[in-house]
Formats: structure tokens, sequence, C-alpha cells
């Protein structure tokens, strides 16, 4: 039975005895749909910046205005499967590229089905490894475990009445994002970006693109977390890249790992050689502390895990009320045996027994940490890049022990990694799912079921995604940075190989250090000095604009219709990311067919218009949260 604080039974919206349409046609084809879809835009978004933002909510408002709006349907826990459908492409789309992205840098020869298997059984694993979990961690800590997105799409899913005017947000958004990245990459008609140097400071440049997408994502993080992504692309353009230029100037000397001397490198060329390893460390040491900070929270969970899983052994399917039943026990063993089993022996990736134990002891280990730090500090937040650092740091040192090395070594250190990042992040974006059920009535198996059916339809596309993206932008290009996945390959190469640049490497875990000791997010900071500043610049202004949003919210006092407000301006933003993000696919899609259809230069090469442009998306966005009150 559900119980809250004081043995007090937990009553959720549609209770226990009452059953509503779930799992059925509608959902399941919709939720396909908008899981390969939110999949492919939070794949590109996370190669884009490095980051990726949670689905639950505007897959929720879609579904409710698709399945209330179009087809009549009222049933909140039909819409409650939608959305847990989504995100699990959204979950799929984000652990898929921050490792798998390594594989296709490090140059070797990769196919679909390779590909497939490594995001679907990183996949599967997350599901089975958290059902669980769910007893304890959702229903026994409830009341202290908010589970923030999870709680937020509950609310939106309850307050389903306004769901026609918030879809449309949600639309408006994704008609500007789409439009203006049409209008760049697809018509070529101006620049994407603006970039100019500043003035007398020789080798110092600032500069910013005009992607929505990128907006979305700052409005999304908030002013305060963009402000600390910036000050690290601010660091690398105006303190590190001068300063090796001003002492390299005039020196004939070539310092690895560049093969050129230093006077004839260029800032371009200062970054790539440089502010790249540099970042790397930072990135890692960010990520590293992070995952040490969660430490008490990992051995508390698992202690908890344990007690629950054996006190859970009293209880029998039958006993438990439609909200409590997840899929058996046995079936989620023999599931999770079978597919280590498989991963084993498989042909596609030959990790062999040594990769199938390490993602058995690392998977469940970090996807009880996931699931449980998600409730704390959300899906957003979750070191996952840190685990998964961690987890191909040991594997590398495995491997190498048993005498791996070279490219073998790093391609089965990549793919190791890669499946226990796409375990973590499944993992905990269903925690999000199953808090949202819990609080909306549904039925817990059910959702699972639901979580699977998505990882299936987004798992078979992901790797054809990432292909077209990399052959029609680039993996590790300005355009496509891939700057968690470069971090991975360039780990693994360093381990295995024994080139990296240490040095480079320690300045960067210093720069992390120090700015940790400031109080400052460490993790953040490190992947803003490891992006080019126009892309960290970009998520600046749009949690700059949600900055004056706040600024109003605090003036006028009205605390419920600021949270309206920030409500109004995240679903516009999702829109700006969605819009952008998936017609920056079909772009890539149109560009592998080689129709020659999109021109390869810009037809107005001037700063000037994707400055208005740039203008009128952040207005846009502040319109779409603070809209002008309609006067009699």
């Amino acid at each position: 039975m559900s119980e809250q604080k004081g043995n007090k039974p937990f009553v959720p919206y549609v209770p226990a005895s009452k059953s509503l349409p779930e799992i059925t046609g509608f959902s399941i084809v919709l939720g396909i749909i908008l899981a390969v879809l939110f999949g492919a835009a939070n794949a590109y978004l996370g190669l884009k910046v490095g980051l990726t933002v949670s689905a639950s909510v505007p897959a929720a408002v879609i579904s409710m205005g698709i399945l209330r709006g179009i087809f009549k349907r009222d049933s909140i826990l039909e819409n409650n499967i939608v959305q847990t459908m989504t995100t699990a492409g959204e979950a799929l789309g984000a652990g898929a590229v921050f490792t798998i992205p390594a594989l296709f840098l490090l140059g070797v020869e990769i196919n679909q089905i390779m590909l497939i298997f490594i995001v679907l059984t990183g996949g599967f694993l997350g599901v089975f490894m958290m059902v669980p979990l769910r007893r304890m961690l959702i229903v026994n800590e409830h009341e202290t475990l908010p589970y923030p997105e999870g709680t937020a799409c509950a609310e939106v899913l309850k307050s389903g009445e306004t769901g026609g005017s918030q879809a449309k947000l949600v639309a408006l958004g994704f008609v500007a994002g789409g439009l203006v990245k049409v209008l760049t990459d697809g018509f070529k008609l101006f620049k994407s970006e603006i970039q100019v140097g500043v003035f007398k400071f020789q080798n110092a440049f600032v500069g910013t693109q005009i992607y929505p997408a990128l907006v979305g994502v700052g409005f999304i993080i908030g002013p305060k977390i963009a402000g600390q992504m910036v000050a690290g692309g601010l660091m690398a353009s105006l303190v590190l890249v001068p300063t090796i230029a001003f002492f390299g100037g005039e020196s004939a000397q070539v310092i690895f790992p560049a093969t050129e001397a230093l006077r004839n490198l260029d800032v371009a060329a200062i970054w790539d050689n440089y502010i790249r390893y540099i970042g790397a460390g930072a990135v890692a040491a960010g990520g590293l502390i992070t995952l040490v900070k969660t430490l008490p929270a990992i051995f508390q969970t698992l202690r908890s895990t344990v007690q629950s899983m054996s006190k859970n052994k009293k209880h029998h399917l039958m006993e438990l009320e439609r909200t409590d039943r997840d899929i058996p026990m046995k079936w989620v063993l023999i599931c999770t045996v079978a597919i280590l089993l498989v991963i084993a022996f498989d042909p596609f990736t030959n990790v062999g027994i040594i990769g199938a134990l390490a993602i058995g002891i690392f998977g469940f280990l970090f996807v009880t940490v996931a699931s449980r730090i998600v409730g704390i500090v959300g899906s957003s937040s979750s070191p996952v890049s840190g685990m998964t650092i961690a987890t191909l740091l040991i594997v590398a040192l495995v491997y190498k022990a048993f005498g791996y090395h070279g490219n073998e070594g790093i391609l089965l250190t990549l793919t190791v990694a890669a499946i226990v990042c796409s375990a973590l992040a499944v993992a905990g974006d269903i925690s999000q799912d199953l808090k949202t059920g819990y609080l909306v009535g549904g039925t817990p198996w059910k959702q699972q079921v639901a979580m699977m059916i998505g990882v299936l339809a987004s798992g078979l596309v992901m790797g054809y995604i990432l292909t077209l993206l990399d052959n029609a932008y680039g993996m590790g290009s300005a355009e496509l940075p891939a700057p968690k996945a470069m971090l991975m390959k360039i780990l693994a190469e360093g381990i295995l190989n024994g080139n990296l640049p240490w040095d480079l490497i320690f300045i960067g875990v210093s720069i992390a250090i120090v700015v940790e000791f400031m109080g400052l997010n460490s993790l953040v900071f490190a992947v803003g000095l490891y992006l080019p500043l126009n892309i960290s610049a970009t998520v600046m202004f749009g949690g700059f604009v949600r900055m004056i949003v706040n600024g109003v919210i605090k003036r006028k006092k009205e605390k419920e219709e600021g949270n309206t407000r920030i409500e109004r301006g995240t679903l516009f933003a999702s829109g700006l990311i969605a819009g952008e993000s998936l017609l920056g696919v079909v772009i890539a899609f149109i560009i592998s067919l080689n129709l020659n259809i999109i021109p390869a230069d810009v037809l107005l090469d001037n700063q000037w218009l994707p400055f208005i442009v740039f203008v009128i998306i952040c207005a846009l966005l502040y319109i779409a949260t603070v809209p002008r009150k309609k006067t009699n």
C-alpha cells in the first residue's frame, strides 16, 4: 500500500480503485512518434552544447493538446503513458550523445547494428535495474525526494483543462526555432553567428550564435547556471588564448600536442591544440567532483536498497493495489541476466565477459545513484557524465591490464561506457516518470512497459540520426562540438595509448578545483571552458531573459503568477529547442541525400541581420513569458 508520513495512506489523483485507459493504441502511436522526435532533438542539442533538457513537461502538454484537443480523449493516465514513452527517447538521446560520437571521432568502422545494440541494451538495462528501486525511492521516500521534473509534470497533467493554450506556446516556439534554423543552415540566407575581436586586445574575441535552441536552454537552466557556463567560455577566450599567444608570440618552438611553432598558430589553432585539452581536464575533474559530492547519498542509497529489496520479498503481486504493481521481479532478474549474457558473447561489440561484468556492476551501482540523485536535483543536474567518466577510467585500466591497447582497447572501453551511460540516463528519467505516475495514479508496470517501447522505438533510429548528423556537420566540428564525447575519446586514448598532454590536462583539473572552492559549479564552468564561447554566450542570453522575467515577478510580488509565467516561458523555450533541433536533423538528412539544394555560402554576409534576428528571438521568449495584459 502507498504510504505517507505518519502512516497516512497517500491517495493519488486517480485512486487505485478506479481504472482509466492507459496503454492504448492512441498512446502507443503518439508516444512512439514523440519519443523519436524528442530523441533526435536531444541528440542534436547534446552534440551542440553538451547539455540536454527534460522532455516530460512539453511531452505532457503536446499529448494533452492532441489527445484532448483533437481526439477528445480525457484520460490523464493515457497522457501519462505518452509522456513516459517520450522521455524514453529523450533520455536515450542524452545517453547516446555523451559517449557514442566518440566512436565516430575515433575513426573506426562502425555499423548501424552495433549502434542499435549499444543503445538498446543500455536502455533496457536502465529500465530493468530501476524496477526494484521504485517502491523504496518513489513510495517510501515520497516526502523526502521531490523529483522536480516528475512533480512538475504531474501538476501539468492534473491541470489538463488548460492543455490547449499551453500546447500553442510549444507550437509557436517550434515554428520560431525551426524558421531560424531553415533560414540560416537551410537557405543560408545569413550567418548563424556573430564574432568580433576585442579592441586593442590581441587574440581575444567575443561572439555569439543566434540559434534559438541555445537561448531556450539558457532560459530553462536559469541565469545562475548560464552565467557560470559563459564564465568558463570567457576564461578561455579572454584569458587562456591571449596568454598562450602572448608568451608564444615570437617562439619558433613546437610544443606538443601542436605540430607547428607557436608563432604560426592563430586563435582557432591555439584553441584546438591547447584549450581543448585544458577544457577536457576541467570537465573530467568537474564530473568526478560532482560524483564525489554525492558519495554519502550513494552509500545511503545502497544500504536502503538492500533493506528495501529484502522487505519487498514479503509482497506478493496479487496482494498489491493497481498503483503499486511493478513488472514481476522474476522477469526483471531473468531479463537483466539475459541482456548481460548477450553482451558478453555478442559479435557486434566484442566487449566480452570483462565488459559484461563491468556493465553489470557499474550499471546497477550508478543506476541506483542516478535514480536517487534525480529525485533531489532533477534529471538535468544529474552527474551522469561524472559517473560515466568514472566507469570509463576504471574499465580502461582493466582492459589495459588484460593486454588490450590501441584502437581495440579504446573501442571496447568506449562501448562499455556508452552502454552504462545509456542505462544511467534512462534510469534517471524513468524515476521521474514513475514519480509522475505515483502522483496521478498510474500503474507502474504499464509505465515500465511503455518506457521499454519508447526505448525500442528511439533506439532503432538513434544510430541513423547520429550518422546523419556526422555526415552533414561532422562530429567534433564547430557546428557539432560533441564536448562530452570528445572528452571520453581523449581520456580513453590517453590511458590506453599513453599520449595525453598531461600538463594541459592537469591545468584544467586545477582550474576546476579552484572554481569549486569558489563555491561555483565546477562542471558547468568546465563545460563552458571546453565549448567555444559563441555557444555558451548564446545560452547566457537565454538566462538573461529569465533574469529579466524574475525581476518582473519580484517587482510585482506575485509568486503564484510568477510560477505560471516561468512555466509559459519554459514551454516556449522547449518549442524553440525542439524546432531548431528537429529541423537540424531534417537539414542533415537533405545533405546526406546529396540533392545539392543547400547553398554553400551565405547570401547576405553581414553581422547586423543575424543580430536583429537574435534580438527578435529573445524578445519573443520574453513576450511569451510575460504577455501583455488585456485592457478593457
